[in-house]
């Protein structure tokens, strides 16, 4: 039972309680104990037989979670479900209808469908609800895409580590010379369509059977001698192919793609009179490589290509000029620039986040917790803040490997003034300024609002910039050039949030901040100790924007940083 499918159980449980309009704590615990299961590092199923606390969640939910991962469901659940029209849950899913928007919509037309509301979104009906505006109409018909859309593809950050246990599985039991995942996984897109995986193996029987019978398997699409073809519990479709060795490196590159790389790529070997595809490098009808990936690449002339840059924006002419940036590597990395503690609604105390970092291989991390003003994330006073300050200090103090930051993510507020006067926020070491209220606002407010708040000597950094949420929540309205041009002006950096349904900046606009010489930082944004493993995420975002070690805060030393950071105020 994957973490997903448990935490999938319980966000509907939370939606179907507030669809009958129970008591709010009781909603809220259950959808605070979907997001810490939705975000463990390991599968839920070990975690219980090991034991194991997971934040938010006390005996009561352990038992539930025994429930589903024993039967599959939960009596409670599949109960509640009675209760409420078919289809209902399908409405509350789309962004911009919460349980009591749905519920309206439906006592007054019935409909439980996508397809039907977004029919009466389109013959302006929805609008005539009281209450209900034109602007309503449009959130919800753009909800309605970006579900679609998420249906198609899903977050790396999902998709990630269930291919990474596919690959442990087949390395496991089966003899393999070599297996690689391919396609928009390798690539490292922020969504994922279906997983790719390439194998070469002097047993390819074995492989399909161990294959076609893994655990997560729901149908077998297709099984057949160099290619077979599955659909996990949770709709996932994954491919498998079975290739000779001395065409392994041309099909790696060939099913990696992307298309429009792969299209450049035999055009150049055209050029030259030759011929690449997924089975090697031909000149006519005789085959001189392919064993190895740089063997493509050295063909048409160009140096190795990393699998981040392969999307033909601009790698093939970099390569030819040799000028292929070297790319930021996780190994690079000395510490995390955005976790939350128990001072606000993180669930780990500073020694923990220490002790985290130090099984990390990190040498520091900048604790920023919500601002005052923040009460649903339990915004931290100004007693408690200088209160983490101290015992900051102490620790630090006492620690010769771990160094920890006394931060703060500081509430942009509608003015574009800060939720901490000055005189606070100078006395911290690291300060990242966000906009978590008043998305809606026009562009020229929220930029206006995001660009003073650079103007302030005590910001470092803008968390999360464009505010969007993968497949849930589009960024608000922006002029980035403004934005861009105020931070370069500012000398204040832009965060990559390596949370998996943030990932914002992007990497194409993470790669536009680089190329005006804006500094960029990574932060998890970690609510719960696991989130932390979020890091490597961030650094696939800064690869496929291109940043290297320069670029990034985090490769600093604990002195360096503080050092930086300083010079701003």
């Amino acid at each position: 039972m994957h973490n997903q499918e448990v935490a999938r159980v319980f966000y509907e449980i939370a939606n179907l309680l507030e669809i009958k309009g129970e008591n709010p704590f009781r909603i809220r615990a259950y959808r605070r104990a979907a997001q810490n299961i939705e975000n463990l590092a390991e599968d839920i199923t070990k975690v219980i037989q090991t034991n194991r606390k997971i934040p938010g969640i006390g005996q009561d939910l352990i038992q539930k979670i025994k429930e589903i991962i024993h039967t599959g469901t939960l009596q409670m659940y599949e109960e509640l479900k009675k209760e409420i029209p078919p289809g209902l849950l399908d409405l509350v899913a789309i962004p911009g209808v919460g349980p009591r928007t749905a519920k309206t919509i439906y006592e007054h037309y019935g409909i439980t469908s996508l397809d039907d509301l977004e029919k009466l979104c389109l013959e302006h009906k929805i609008q005539k609800l009281p209450g209900f505006k034109a602007k309503t109409e449009e959130n919800i018909l753009k909800g309605i895409q970006l579900v679609k859309k998420g249906r198609e593809r899903r977050p790396l950050g999902l998709i990630l580590p269930v291919s990474e246990e596919i690959i442990r599985t087949l390395k496991k039991k089966c003899h393999l010379e070599r297996i690689d995942i391919a396609g928009s996984v390798r690539r490292r897109r922020e969504t994922v369509k279906d997983i790719d995986i390439l194998v070469c193996s002097s047993a390819p029987q074995e492989v399909m059977e161990v294959f076609t019978k893994l655990p997560i398997v729901s149908d077998v699409i297709a099984k057949g001698k160099t290619k077979s073809s599955i659909r996990t519990q949770d709709g996932l479709q994954v491919d498998l192919r079975v290739v000779e060795k001395n065409c392994y490196g041309a099909a790696l590159c060939y099913f990696t793609g992307s298309k429009a790389h792969n299209i450049r790529i035999r055009e150049l070997a055209i050029k030259k009179g030759l011929k690449i595809n997924e089975y090697g490098i031909f000149e006519g009808d005789n085959y001189i490589g392919g064993k190895e990936e740089e063997e493509v690449f050295k063909a048409v002339g160009l140096p190795y290509i990393p699998p981040e840059l392969r999307e033909d924006r601009g790698e093939i002419e970099a390569g030819l000029q040799n000028k292929l940036p070297k790319l930021l590597e996780l190994r690079e990395i000395k510490g995390d620039l955005h976790v939350h503690s128990k001072y606000s609604d993180g669930a780990a105390t500073l020694s923990e986040i220490a002790e985290k970092a130090r099984e990390m291989g990190l040498q520091w991390v900048a604790v920023c917790d919500h601002s005052q003003s923040l009460k649903v994330a339990g915004g931290v006073s100004v007693e408690d803040l200088r209160r983490k300050r101290k015992e900051i200090e102490i620790f630090n103090q006492s620690s010769s490997d771990i160094k920890l930051l006394c931060g703060t993510e500081v509430d942009i507020l509608n003015d574009g003034s800060l939720d901490y006067p000055d005189e606070i926020l100078k006395e911290l070491d690291f300060v990242i300024a966000a906009i978590h209220t008043g998305f809606k606002q026009d562009e020229a407010t929220l930029t206006t609002r995001m660009v003073r708040a650079m103007e302030n000597p005590y910001v470092h950094s803008i968390a999360h910039p464009t505010g969007r949420i993968i497949n849930e929540r589009e960024g608000y309205s922006l002029n980035l050039e403004q934005v861009f041009a105020k931070a370069v002006q500012t000398n204040t950096c832009l965060e990559i949030n390596a949370y998996f349904k943030r990932l914002d900046l992007n990497d194409i606009l993470s790669k536009t901040a680089r190329d005006k010489g804006i500094k960029l930082t990574i932060g998890t944004d970690a609510h719960i100790l696991d989130q932390m493993e979020y890091l490597r995420l961030g650094v696939f975002v800064a690869r496929r924007g291109w940043l290297e070690k320069g670029d990034v805060l985090n490769t600093m030393s604990y002195d360096q940083l503080i050092h930086f950071l300083k010079r701003k105020k």
